[in-house]
């Protein structure tokens, strides 16, 4: 299964994004689905996902100011960005894993968050 990312851009600080990521098949198949950011110089952090179906992981930075969803009939998952800081800059990554099988990550979309 592809992961397609899309939704990132330049915003102020305080503003708000969403980004999508849209499968190329069923997102039921995920046992994990979610969203991984990458800043410059920095490891590829989890953002937020779906762990087995509804439960949700998110990380301490971003509690409270994003939300992750899904729309099952378009097999994609989206993160709601709101609340935008400086520090929330970097490339976001969806990922998905299925058993058996590696992860698949998405392209990768540019958030950059002006001060």
């Amino acid at each position: 299964v592809q992961l397609q990312a899309s939704g990132g851009g330049l915003v102020q600080a305080g503003g708000s994004l969403r980004l999508s990521c849209t499968a190329s098949g069923s997102i039921f198949s995920f046992i994990e689905l979610g969203w991984y950011r990458q800043a410059p110089g920095k490891q590829r952090d989890l953002v937020a996902a779906f762990i087995s179906g509804s439960s949700t992981n998110y990380a301490n930075s971003v509690k409270g100011r994003f939300t992750i969803s899904r729309d099952n009939a378009k097999d994609t998952v989206y993160l709601q960005m709101n609340s935008l800081k400086p520090e929330d800059t970097a490339v976001y990554y969806c990922k998905g894993t299925q058993y058996y099988r590696a992860p698949s990550w998405g392209q990768g979309t540019l958030v950059t968050v002006s001060s």
